[in-house]
């Protein structure tokens, strides 16, 4: 299976596990700021999973220590802030220019998708640099 299209998949898993758990956050609370909750514990269950299978399956990286694993993580994490800023911007956007509820999953998926692009080359040239990987 080449890198493309496992990239592609894992970032459909990614997605999946973050409007999952933005769906778990709306059911368990509704009130203000409920929107912004959302994202935030999608986004973290996404990233985790996410670090994990590019990590592995993407890079071919192994870490020796956990100190270094967390190293990596923090520096995967912060290649993600302005992929992120474009998948909240699109999300919110769509919720508040749509009147269907379900609007903000849309643009969710349209911002993660455009962010997943831009990020697999900030973590080639960024993050795992010590390993050769299939380009895509």
């Amino acid at each position: 299976m080449t890198t493309v299209i496992r990239y592609i998949i894992f970032a459909i898993i990614s997605t999946i596990v973050n409007l999952s758990f933005q769906y778990i956050s709306f059911f368990v609370y509704g009130g203000s700021f409920s929107l912004y909750i959302a994202m935030f514990v999608g986004t973290l269950a996404g990233l985790v999973v996410k670090y994990i299978l590019d990590k592995k399956y993407i890079f071919y990286h192994t870490t020796t220590t956990h100190k270094e694993n967390g190293i990596k993580f923090i520096l995967y994490s912060l290649m993600g802030v302005f992929t992120t800023v474009i998948f909240w911007g699109f999300e919110i956007g769509f919720n508040y220019i749509f009147t269907n509820p379900q609007a903000k999953y849309v643009g969710a998926i349209v911002g993660l998708s455009i962010g997943y692009i831009i990020k697999y080359f900030l973590d080639k040239k960024f993050v795992f640099t010590e390993k050769k990987s299939e380009s895509i």
